[in-house]
């Protein structure tokens, strides 16, 4: 399963660079990242951020082109990207703070991310998270599933949501991202209908060490401990979660 997901992410990143500009995929070098986020500096650079306001969010979403990979309404395309749509404002102005520091460097995206948000000021920032905080949790199959869950999988995914596994030392996702999906404080997003093929991918990042942004590197050591099969049945169940509200 790892393979295959790996493989078909090389191959939709070569297509991605046949259309991506030039200029962004020549750009130079990131610089150095910033120093990693500790609890106390990431609440302070969040609480130094301005009141985001939702209508000069949208056209921050419409002038920036965001569109163009997360969705006119927040809901990726691919699974190259993840929804925006009811995302916390908190943890998408993390994730773009994360990009402007180059704390995220995944992979190309990843790039391309820190190239546009390195642009970006603070009020934007605080818009644009504003916006899609505002937008309902994609309801609808718009992106493909992992393959077909057995119902033994289902209940796997279900207990590791509300009941983790403390034989491998699991806490229960809902302690962080809330027992509807909802996100939690500070960088726990909100996962309820999120895409789920990039749901895999980054936990697979997380697995591998790829991703690394985790302030307390608490995904790292949650995504170490699952199997990939779990990893297919809580893509689906965040996935298809808003039906379940």
């Amino acid at each position: 399963m790892t393979t295959r997901y790996i493989r078909s992410w090389v191959g939709l990143a070569a297509g991605l660079a046949a259309w991506l500009p030039i200029a962004a995929l020549a750009s130079a070098p990131a610089p150095a990242p910033a120093p990693a986020w500790t609890p106390a500096s990431l609440r302070a650079a969040l609480a130094e951020l301005p009141p985001g306001d939702t209508q000069r969010g949208r056209r921050v979403h419409e002038e920036l082109f965001c569109a163009s990979c997360h969705g006119g309404q927040g809901q990726a395309p691919t699974f190259n990207w993840p929804h925006t749509a009811s995302q916390r404002a908190t943890y998408t102005a993390k994730m773009l703070l994360d990009y402007q520091r180059g704390l995220r460097r995944d992979n190309r995206g990843a790039q391309l991310m820190h190239d546009v948000a390195v642009a970006m000021t603070p009020q934007q920032i605080a818009d644009v998270a504003a916006y899609y905080a505002s937008l309902p949790a994609p309801h609808d199959a718009v992106t493909p599933r992992p393959g077909a869950a057995s119902a033994e999988a289902e209940q796997a995914a279900l207990r590791l949501v509300t009941k983790g596994d403390p034989a491998r030392l699991i806490t229960p996702c809902a302690s962080c991202h809330g027992v509807k999906g909802q996100g939690g404080k500070w960088e726990a997003p909100a996962l309820a209908g999120q895409n789920p093929l990039y749901f895999v991918r980054t936990m697979l990042d997380y697995h591998g060490g790829q991703r690394t942004n985790d302030a307390a590197k608490g995904m790292r050591v949650f995504a170490q401990r699952l199997t990939a099969t779990e990893i297919d049945a809580l893509a689906r169940y965040y996935a298809d979660l808003p039906r379940q509200r």
